[in-house]
Formats: structure tokens, sequence, C-alpha cells
């Protein structure tokens, strides 16, 4: 079996508090607590698994939860390449509450030099072994807005498909670089803010879609909630509806699309059938109280439930 890599740069321990209610400036008792390995590309690397692919992960761990992390992916039977740093790997805390959720999010650790180049020589070597790569997320402090670029590159010597899951600065920069990634997937706000312009309606994503931005990109996912996706692939657009179901937690539902998108691809699925099993994993991450998780049983249904046209 083909081997996936993800790269995580910015990993965190994700702490999650649910309370009845959050009273501020005083003492708040939690009992229901739960914490995991986080970070978008882990939530990538936990859907691989279920969907029982060869998984690999590498970025930066430093500290006592980076040594928690190891721990998880050892647990995960996914393999671990992540390079040691100095700082110390973050914390992200969600505190649940009034029916609302409240975030607190560390910056993580700045990386030094040293740790950059470990790093790409890391990557050099892993990619080797890889079918496709793929990337999420922010970068940690200490390495220059550009370095996705350098990954990249190294991806295509190596004739090494990237799905990269980024937004903002980061994703105008790949795409402004000679080596593209394969695919990207951006929702519709991170479109619109790639493009600088509102778009308030499926004409107007279809639009956007013919930018020359998109060149040499054969994958553009353009994801779009509860209505489904809007998705260029070689010239094509095709519009992606996905089934009504109860939402329980739609966060990581992203990194599970991506997760389908790369699992469908190692398997060799065509087009249609790819959009479908990739949309299909976002929807069944939705469908799950735990982050980056889908129930395998509901596969079958939930890929058949996804209709998919040509626009």
């Amino acid at each position: 079996m083909e081997m996936i890599l993800t790269v995580t740069l910015n990993p965190s321990v994700d702490i999650s508090y649910k309370l009845e209610r959050l009273v501020i400036d005083s003492g708040n008792r939690v009992n229901d607590v739960s914490k995991t390995a986080g970070g978008k590309g882990l939530n990538v690397s936990r859907v691989l698994k279920q969907l029982e692919q060869k998984v690999s992960a590498t970025g930066f761990l430093g500290g006592s939860l980076g040594s928690f992390i190891r721990e998880e992916l050892g647990e995960l039977k996914v393999f671990d390449y992540f390079v040691d740093c100095k700082g110390a790997t973050r914390n992200c805390i969600a505190v649940i509450h009034d029916d609302q959720q409240t975030e607190i999010l560390e910056g993580g650790p700045q990386i030094e030099q040293l740790e950059v180049e470990a790093f790409l020589g890391k990557f050099h070597s892993t990619i080797q072994e890889a079918s496709l790569v793929t990337i999420s997320g922010s970068l940690p402090q200490g390495i220059e807005s550009n370095f996705y670029n350098q990954l990249l590159t190294i991806a295509q010597k190596n004739n090494t498909p990237i799905l990269l899951d980024t937004g903002g600065n980061l994703l105008e920069k790949a795409l402004d670089h000679g080596d593209k990634p394969f695919l990207i997937k951006p929702n519709e706000s991170e479109l619109a803010e790639l493009l600088g312009k509102d778009l308030i309606d499926e004409r107007q994503v279809v639009e956007a879609l013919n930018n020359p931005i998109f060149s040499g990109v054969k994958w553009v996912v353009v994801t779009r909630g509860s209505k489904g996706a809007i998705i260029k692939h070689q010239g094509e657009i095709y519009r992606a509806s996905i089934p009504h179901v109860k939402a329980i937690n739609p966060v990581g539902s992203g990194d599970s699309v991506i997760a389908g998108f790369a699992a469908g691809l190692s398997e060799g699925y065509a087009s249609v059938q790819l959009i479908k099993y990739g949309l299909a994993m976002g929807v069944l991450n939705a469908m799950e109280e735990k982050t980056g998780h889908i129930n395998p049983d509901k596969i079958d249904w939930c890929v058949e439930q996804v209709q998919v046209e040509k626009v």
C-alpha cells in the first residue's frame, strides 16, 4: 500500500472544556474534559487511518505536549516523522458553554533555522516514500511565509502531488509559485479573501474559478458548508450537493474532505467518484462528536447521497 504523508507544521494539544455556563471573572470547575493531538494535518491523519490508509506525519514537536502528541501518533499507528524543536508545542483551548464556543489559541513555538533545515532534510527523504502529500494549516513563528513554496518545489522534483489546505497570504504565495499544488481547498470566505471580492452566490463562485490565478492547479475544491461545493478540475466545473444531516460537530470537516480526496486519489478513483468520496468525509465528520472522526460504516450511504453535476 502506498503511503500518504501529512504535514502539520504547527500542531497543538486541543483541550475541550464543556460547561453549562461560563462565569466571567470567577472560578469555573469542569468535569467534561478532552485532550487530543490537534492541528489540521493531524485531523487529516486520523481520518486517513479510519479509511485504512498507510499514513505518516511530519512537522515540529517540542516539550511535554510534543511527547503527548507522539504517544497518540503511536496509538494511531501513524508513522512519526516529526522534527524536535526547542520551543514547546502549543495548547489550543475550546470552552464550550451556553451553546457557544470560546477559543483560546496559543501562537506556538519559535522555530530556529537549524530546526527548519532539519525538517527540510527529513522532508526530502520522507517524500520519496509517499504517493502524495497533504499540507494543512498555518506556519509556526520563525518560518518565512513562502515556506510552503519550498515544499512544493521539492514535491515537484519528486513528481509527488501536494494537496494544500491553507488560506490568506500562504495560499496566495503558493498560487503565485512556479510549482503549483495539485489540489487546493479554500472555503467560500477564503476564496473571497484571495480574490479581494465578495462572492454572493454560486454564479460568482463559478466565475471566480475561471480566474487565471488557478492556472496549473488540477483541482480547486471550494467548500460551501451545507450548500456542498463547487469544484474545478482540468477546465470542467462541477456542482456538488451533500445530504442534509444533523451536524453535531462540524469542526474538522474541511480536514476530513482533504483526507477523503487523498484516500480517493490513492485508490485511483475517477473524477466524479473522487468528488463524492471527498465531500462525504466532511459530512461524516460533522455527524460525529469528536473532531477528525468518521463512522466508516456510513461511508457507502453518504457517498451515494452526494450529487455531482457539471455546471
